[in-house]
């Protein structure tokens, strides 16, 4: 698991329960992106909700999930991504 530290000490990370994060503060959680299945039985992740494209599709649902953490650590959770 992630984290970026800010300067001014906000924490950002993937959400994950590798650690509890309640220890670093109080937290603000909200959606990255969506996984869902489309009508051919193949997963797709779609990172709308942090101005990202959609990717795949993909057989399976790990990789689609692997590749959505993948791209928000590169591209969401970089210090030159965030305020």
């Amino acid at each position: 698991m992630k984290l970026l530290i800010s300067p001014q000490g906000a924490v950002h990370c993937v959400y994950s329960e590798a650690i509890d994060l309640t220890t670093v503060g109080r937290l603000a959680i909200s959606r990255g992106s969506y996984v869902e299945p489309n009508a051919a039985g193949q997963w797709l992740v779609d990172l709308s909700p942090v101005d990202g494209p959609q990717l795949g599709p993909f057989a399976q649902r790990s990789a689609a999930l692997k590749t959505e953490t993948d791209w928000l650590e590169q591209h969401w959770l970089s210090p030159d991504s965030r305020p």
